[in-house]
């Protein structure tokens, strides 16, 4: 009969414990972890290496930053559990003896002494905050075996560090290193570690940017506690009392605040955006920026690229966010550019054949039109070349060449590598003043621009985030044409201030071009080395003039002390291919000595001369070489059309003449391939076709 009660108990307690166990698992279905607030952390945009540039407050206006437990400096995580939960990393969520050592401490004293909340206990508080009942309590055991069941260890520590109350809205030891440290909590003292252990347990009370006399006790106590534990020695100890209590709350980081609240905007809250920047050069170059005397509501912007894969380095959108118009991202703002894309009409002139950088073009009255563009000097410079027209900046030779490009083939071509450009409403077509600055750029597209002048002419979207890298390109000019503008902008003498710059600075070379739009309103520098490109901008965001700030003055002086940032590079690259050596004038072919101004009128008695066209070979055509003596017999070229003298150009080089009407022409193939034919009269229109040279069969 004994036997038989013993059995029935035993079935009773099993069936007992298997109901309990299935209870359980119905309770863990029905009512998983509430993982909301883990789950909605603030949006941080970090640097190319993890560090903050600037973070943003949760819907409940909380610093909620994410912490993983590797993020943290181990010391504190050993700190912590010796003080909190000891056995942390045995127990099952909940500890019977701490839970054992609370009961009869409260019985003793007849009140609570300590508590028997582990980690994970707390950790389930802090994700479902409820009364602190004894039926809360039970609740609170269930969900911290629920936690165990469902996550390891380290993924319940990294919960906890990102929702512990720090005092205020700082959650998380992260949000609680950086406002009360100013560091990150890998690189924790002694002291600022047991401070973090123990703001949790009190975070209003002992907060010590309010109560400093409060958190220094509560911080002593860890501290004594844990060299009781035999975790401190006596002069860590002394040396972690001694230590001040920060008494202030820092803001979080605030780099690339524009930059920052337009990636947040796109992505997801709670999102960690990942950048090309560098933290380290975009704060020296936001205080560089700071430091920089203004005139009162002018502003500066500031972009940094690197050009072997466009990764953006440093993005300022104003001088100061706080201030009147701070707010608006000038690096995104369409503004006239001035003469910031003189450089581009120059290289396209380069690659029609219409001048080279020795070509002489006249400095003089021209009206085209209705327009007569005049010089910013308001003065005439006669006969220059090329390349002085474009290391003065002046304007006459620039609309002059523009208006035989055509100003909707060069806008057309700055749109199609990618540059958003923005005219006056109603304007119908692009006009010659988009040489002087008739159109509106943002200094992100120009900086995109330029870095494409430092790639050889290949232009391609600026890279913000890593993975976001765009293949697309687009050819802008060729190698050659924008190897002779950088080679020109090299010898732009620099502004005054470079001689302050640190020793080195100059050595750098650097090719660079200024522009002040109409009314001085905005004052422009884009410079680029081989490695870097940088754009400055200066002006008010409301539009309004500054007589007397121009770009050579007011921006170049800031481009060449960001430069002064960059780390040291090597000197530019030898020319590529194609690139002819400099001479004066009387060597080039007759057609690129002197560039025709389009205004001009024709000569006395002549009248319109045919359209320039290539008779022979025909277009597309497939020419057999034949051979003489062991090399290509020459092939003939003829044209008609056009105003002679007739030069005829070969992949990019002279090699022949013609002075009469009809007259033939001949040149001596290197070897079988695709080739393109170009002729140009003496008015430097021109006229192009490819042919395919072939061996035989």
């Amino acid at each position: 009969m004994r036997g038989m009660t013993l059995k029935a108990t035993c079935g009773a307690a099993l069936a007992a414990i298997l109901l309990a166990a299935a209870t359980l698992v119905l309770l863990d279905r029905l009512f998983p972890p509430q993982l909301a607030r883990y789950a909605s952390p603030s949006t941080v945009v970090l640097d190319e290496r993890g560090e903050i540039l600037r973070a943003f407050t949760t819907p409940d206006q909380a610093w909620r930053l994410k912490t993983a437990a590797k993020e943290v400096d181990p010391a504190y995580l050993a700190m912590l559990e010796a003080y909190e939960d000891k056995r942390f990393a045995s127990h099952w969520g909940v500890d019977p003896r701490a839970i054992a050592r609370a009961l009869w401490q409260w019985l003793a004293a007849g009140r609570v002494v300590s508590g028997g909340s582990t980690l994970t206990m707390q950790t389930a508080r802090l994700l479902s905050p409820r009364p602190r009942t004894l039926l809360g309590k039970a609740v609170e055991m269930l969900r911290a075996l629920q936690l165990e069941r469902h996550f390891s260890k380290t993924e319940i520590l990294s919960i906890y560090l990102t929702l512990a109350p720090f005092g205020g809205n700082l959650e998380g030891v992260r949000a609680a290193s950086l406002a009360y440290f100013g560091k990150e909590p890998r690189h924790l003292s002694v002291s600022e570690a047991a401070l973090l252990v123990a703001l949790p347990q009190a975070p209003e009370r002992a907060r010590p940017d309010l109560h400093p006399e409060a958190a220094e006790r509560a911080r002593d106590k860890v501290l004594r506690r844990l060299a009781a534990l035999g975790r401190l020695s006596e002069s860590r100890l002394a040396e972690a009392l001694a230590e001040p209590i920060p008494e202030r709350r820092a803001a979080l980081p605030f780099l690339a605040p524009h930059l920052a609240a337009e990636l947040a905007a796109t992505a997801a809250p709670g999102t960690q955006l990942r950048t090309t920047l560098d933290a380290r050069l975009q704060r020296r170059v936001e205080e560089l920026v700071r430091r920089e005397p203004g005139e009162e509501g002018a502003t500066i912007a500031v972009v940094v690229v690197e050009n072997r894969d466009r990764r953006l380095r440093a993005s300022v959108g104003s001088a100061d966010f706080a201030a009147p118009f701070g707010q608006i991202d000038m690096t995104r703002a369409k503004r006239s550019p001035g003469s910031t894309l003189k450089p581009f009409i120059y290289g396209m002139g380069f690659d029609a054949l219409l001048v080279r950088p020795d070509t002489i073009v006249e400095d003089a009255p021209l009206r085209l039109g209705d327009y007569a563009p005049q010089n910013f000097d308001r003065a005439y410079h006669g006969e220059v070349t090329v390349r002085e027209a474009l290391q003065r900046s002046l304007n006459i030779p620039a609309v002059a060449l523009l208006s035989r490009l055509g100003p909707q083939h060069f806008v057309a071509a700055l749109r199609e590598a990618g540059a958003e450009l923005a005219f006056e409403e109603g304007a119908t077509a692009p006009s010659l003043a988009v040489a002087l600055g008739g159109v509106g750029i943002s200094l992100n597209d120009l900086v995109m621009l330029y870095a494409g002048l430092a790639d050889g002419g290949r232009v391609r979207p600026l890279v913000v985030r890593p993975e976001a890298a765009s293949l697309r390109s687009s050819m802008l000019l060729s190698p050659a044409a924008a190897w002779y503008v950088s080679d020109i902008l090299r010898g732009v003498v620099p502004p005054e201030p470079l001689v302050q710059l640190p020793l080195g600075t100059a050595l750098r070379q650097i090719a660079f071009k200024t522009g002040t739009s109409y009314g001085f309103r905005d004052a422009w520098s884009l410079g680029y080395s081989g490695r870097y490109t940088v754009g400055v901008w200066v002006g008010r965001p409301d539009g309004a003039p500054r007589p007397g700030y121009y770009g050579i003055a007011t921006a170049a002086p800031i481009l060449f002390k960001v430069f002064a940032l960059l780390p040291p590079e090597e000197n530019v690259s030898p020319p590529p291919a194609g690139v002819a050596a400099s001479g004066p004038a009387r060597k080039l072919p007759i057609a690129l000595r002197r560039l025709a101004a389009s205004g001009a009128p024709p000569a006395l008695g002549a009248g319109p001369a045919a359209p320039l066209r290539i008779l022979f070979p025909p277009a597309d055509a497939k020419l057999e070489l034949a051979t003489e003596d062991g090399h290509f017999a020459a092939i003939a070229l003829k044209a008609a059309g056009g105003t002679t003298p007739l030069s005829w150009v070969v992949d990019g080089k002279p090699v022949a003449a013609t002075k009469e009407p009809g007259e033939v022409a001949f040149f001596a193939p290197d070897g079988p391939g695709f080739a393109t034919l170009s002729v140009i009269d003496a008015a430097g229109e021109t006229a192009s076709e490819t042919v395919r040279l072939g061996a035989g069969e």
